[in-house]
C-alpha cells in the first residue's frame, strides 16, 4: 500500500508506514539468530564465540550504508517536501553510485587487513582459524549488505514501504535455507554460515538495485547524475550518527569482550553474544519504526508543516513509551527459553546466559525513545546533535559504565552497563528534545 509522506499522520497511519520496516528489521534479526543458531549447535561453543568477536567489525564497516541510507533520505526527502523532485532523483542517484563505489573498496580494504583485525579484536589462538574464515567470506557480501541498508530507507522515501519488508523476507529465507542446508545438513560449520550470509545479502542488495532502475514512474529512480561533494558531505553530516553508533558498538563490543574474557572467560563471550542476538530482535522494532516515520519527518520539514511535525513528535513519544513498558516486561518474561534455545547443551553457560539476560533487559524500560531521539535530529538534517546523542549513549557512557561497574560488580557490572547507559541516554535526549523544540517548530 502506498502511503504518501504528504499526509497527516494518525496512529494507525503511522503504525501502517512503520510495520513494514518493523518486520524487515525483525526478519533481519532472525536470520542472524539463525546464523548463531547453526554455528552453536552444529559448529561448538569455538566456533559461536569466534563469529561473536568478529561480528561487531562487519557491523562497523556495513554502517557505512546505513549511514548512507539515513543521511541521504533527510536529504532526499527535505527536496521532496520542497517539491524540487528533480534535484531529489539527481542527488539519490549520486548516493547510490557513491554507496556502490565505497563498497567495493572496503571488500578489498577489509581483505587485507583481516590479520591486523583479529589481532585487535583480541582473538585466542584456539579462535584464530575460525574468526579469519567467517571474516574474509563476509567481506565479499560487504557492499551489498551496504546496499540492503540503503535502500531499506530509500523504499520508504519513495512511497514503496511494503518493499522493505519483501526484500528481506526473500534475502531472509535465503540465509536461512542455506543455513540448514550448508551449516545443518553439508557439515561445512562457520564457512557454511559465511557463504549464507554473503549469498543473501547479494540477494538483498541487488533486487532493490534492480528495482530503482527499471521502476522509472516510482517517485524515485536512479538515473543520470553528476558529482557534488557538498551533496555528499550534507548526506554524511546528517547520517554520521548512525555511522558513529555503529563504530561505537564495534568498539564496545570489543571491549565488553576483553572484559567478558577476564571475568568469564569464553563462556562471558558466548553468553554475550545470545544476549546481542536476542537485542537485535528488540532494537529492530525501535529502529524500524524510526525508519519508518524518519522521512515523514524530513519531508514535512521541508514542506515548513510545523502542525504536522508536532503530530509526529507527540505520537512517537507515546507510541515508543508503550513499546518500552513491553519490552522489559516480554525480555524478562523469555530469558530462560531463549537462552536454552542457543546454548542448553551447558548448564553452566545457560544460567550465566539467563542472569546477564534479565538484567539487560531492564533497559528496554526507554531505549526506544533514546533511539528515537537521534533519529528525529537526523530527519531534521541536524546532523551535530544526533550525532552527540549517538555518540554519548553508545560510545562515551558505554566505555565509563563498561569500567566503572565490572570493577563493583564483576560479571554483573557487566550486564549491568546497559541499563545505566540508557538512563544517561535519556536525560540527555530530554535535554536536546526541549532545547530545539522552539527552533524546529515540534513542541
Amino acid at each position: 500500500m502506498r502511503i504518501p509522506l504528504s499526509d497527516h499522520f494518525t496512529y494507525k497511519k503511522l503504525l501502517l508506514l512503520s510495520l513494514s520496516p518493523i518486520g524487515s528489521m525483525l526478519f533481519t534479526s532472525l536470520y542472524g539468530i539463525v546464523d548463531g543458531f547453526f554455528v552453536s549447535n552444529h559448529a561448538g561453543a569455538t566456533a559461536f564465540a569466534s563469529l561473536n568477536l568478529v561480528f561487531p567489525f562487519i557491523m562497523l564497516l556495513s554502517g557505512v550504508g546505513f549511514m548512507f541510507g539515513t543521511g541521504g533520505s533527510a536529504l532526499v526527502a527535505f527536496h521532496l517536501g520542497r517539491q524540487e523532485v528533480e534535484i531529489a532523483n539527481r542527488y539519490f542517484s549520486l548516493i547510490v553510485y557513491t554507496t556502490v563505489a565505497v563498497g567495493i573498496t572496503l571488500v578489498a580494504v577489509g581483505y587485507l587487513l583481516t590479520p591486523l583485525v583479529l589481532r585487535l579484536l583480541g582473538a585466542t589462538p584456539e579462535m584464530e582459524p575460525y574468526c579469519a574464515l567467517y571474516l574474509r567470506i563476509n567481506m565479499l557480501g560487504i557492499a551489498s549488505f551496504m546496499l540492503q541498508q540503503l535502500f531499506e530507507t530509500f523504499f520508504i522515501t519513495a512511497e514503496q514501504p511494503q518493499l522493505v519488508f519483501r526484500v528481506t523476507l526473500i534475502a531472509g529465507c535465503t540465509n536461512m535455507l542455506l543455513d540448514w542446508l550448508l551449516v545443518g545438513c553439508l557439515k561445512l560449520g562457520i564457512a557454511g554460515a559465511a557463504w549464507a550470509t554473503v549469498l543473501s545479502q547479494t540477494v538483498g542488495g541487488l533486487i532493490p538495485l534492480l528495482l530503482f532502475i527499471l521502476r522509472r514512474d516510482w517517485l524515485l529512480h536512479l538515473g543520470r547524475t553528476r558529482f557534488e561533494l557538498w551533496v555528499l558531505a550534507k548526506t554524511c553530516g546528517n547520517g554520521i550518527s548512525e555511522f558513529l553508533s555503529n563504530i561505537s558498538a564495534s568498539v564496545v563490543g570489543v571491549f565488553a569482550n576483553l572484559r567478558l574474557l577476564k571475568y568469564a572467560g569464553e563462556n562471558g563471550v558466548s553468553a554475550y553474544g545470545v544476549i546481542m542476538y536476542v537485542s537485535f530482535i528488540f532494537v529492530a522494532i525501535y529502529l524500524g519504526y524510526t525508519m519508518g516515520v524518519s522521512p515523514a519527518v524530513s519531508y514535512h520539514l521541508g514542506a515548513e508543516n510545523t502542525a504536522e511535525l508536532k503530530n509526529l513528535y507527540r505520537k512517537s513519544l507515546r507510541l515508543l513509551g508503550i513499546m518500552d513498558l513491553s519490552m522489559v516486561f516480554l525480555g524478562e518474561l523469555t530469558a530462560v527459553a531463549l537462552a536454552k534455545l542457543f546454548v542448553g547443551y551447558d548448564a553452566a553457560l545457560c544460567a550465566l546466559t539467563v542472569r546477564g539476560l534479565r538484567i539487560f533487559s531492564l533497559c528496554y524500560l526507554v531505549f526506544g525513545i533514546n533511539i528515537f531521539s537521534s533519529a528525529f535530529f537526523t530527519a531534521l538534517n541536524n546532523g551535530r546533535v544526533s550525532a552527540v546523542i549517538s555518540v554519548s549513549r553508545t560510545l562515551v557512557f558505554e566505555l565509563l559504565m563498561l569500567y566503572a561497574l565490572p570493577a563493583l560488580l564483576e560479571i554483573d557490572g557487566v550486564w549491568a552497563v546497559a541499563p545505566a547507559v540508557e538512563v544517561l541516554g535519556l536525560l540527555l535526549s530530554l535535554f536536546y528534545f526541549r532545547k530545539y523544540g522552539s527552533k524546529y517548530g515540534y513542541r
